[in-house]
């Protein structure tokens, strides 16, 4: 059995004044921020994994008010404000294209396919923003076996919901729409690769990708789509949103990688939210000892 990397990480490097002052005021702007769209709701009957509990949570609130859902503005305080009359329900997940059972699923439905467990999981922004978040989900696997993936699926797809009406702040994000992401196949089906319904014991709040998102704790953030409305099952790579914005930043894979470096940026440190120091960037964000055999013979700096 893998072991399980060491979540415990040296301070690096003291955030300078102005990224300071900076934090000051976001976190002023948290107390100010609004309240979730609805009253939280909580999550019943969730195995409680263990899986990364040695690491320091990052808080609730800020967990839901920094965010970066472009659908609802290109701030990181848009979403909250602007997310909370976003209709979750009802809702439907059609899983089709390389498969033998191709099929659309309620919300209910998906709810049932496999147990809720709560994880543990680091997630990385690749701007360098860090937190650790308890997510609530079941393995991406369960409803990918639903539908019987044909041998020539080598791809998953996936295609976020959007509506200009309830989404009218996305007209200024400089990104096209819907939100489109993709995984390969072996990738997705990664016990670590996990589709979230909550966090913090509760429900998704709209603003972090209610009812139903992705999150892949190995890649950079943008890779965790929010709001899924479709998965298919693909022959060849897909497009993804970051990559056809700005191929020569956002490469299709996107693993945590240090030694890589953003065009704009240094990747080889990250500060966690809530932390006034910056500390080292993990290769797979920590998660290599589980996931690095995906990747075996790959050039990890030409397949960014």
């Amino acid at each position: 059995m893998a072991q399980r990397p060491d979540f415990s990480l040296p301070y690096s490097m003291v955030t300078p004044r102005s990224v300071y002052l900076n934090r000051r005021r976001w976190l002023a702007s948290l107390l100010a921020a609004p309240a979730a769209a609805a009253a939280a709701q909580r999550l019943d009957n969730v195995r409680k994994t263990g899986y990364g509990k040695s690491e320091a949570l990052t808080p609730y609130e800020a967990v839901t008010t920094y965010n970066n859902f472009y659908e609802f503005g290109a701030s990181k305080e848009d979403p909250a404000r602007n997310a909370r009359n976003f209709r979750t329900r009802p809702w439907t997940v059609r899983v089709d294209g390389e498969a033998l059972k191709p099929r659309t699923f309620d919300l209910d439905e998906v709810l049932k396919l496999a147990p809720l467990e709560e994880r543990i999981y680091r997630f990385r922004c690749v701007e360098g923003w860090s937190m650790v978040i308890p997510w609530i989900g079941f393995p991406l696997a369960e409803i990918l076996k639903q539908v019987e993936p044909k041998s020539t699926a080598r791809f998953v797809a996936f295609e976020t919901f959007f509506d200009q009406r309830q989404m009218p702040q996305s007209a200024w994000s400089g990104i096209p729409f819907p939100y489109v992401e993709g995984l390969r196949m072996d990738e997705a089906m990664h016990p670590l690769a996990i589709l979230s319904v909550g966090l913090y014991g509760e429900v998704l709040p709209n603003q972090n990708g209610a009812p139903l998102r992705l999150v892949v704790p190995w890649k950079y953030g943008f890779k965790s789509i929010k709001s899924i409305v479709r998965i298919r099952l693909v022959k060849n790579q897909p497009p993804t949103t970051w990559n056809l914005a700005n191929p020569r930043e956002y490469g299709f894979y996107s693993n945590v990688n240090p030694d890589v470096d953003h065009p704009r940026w240094s990747q080889k440190k990250e500060r966690r939210i809530g932390e006034f120091f910056k500390r080292d960037t993990l290769l797979f964000n920590g998660y290599g000892n589980e996931v690095a055999a995906l990747y075996a013979g790959m050039d990890l700096r030409r397949d960014y």
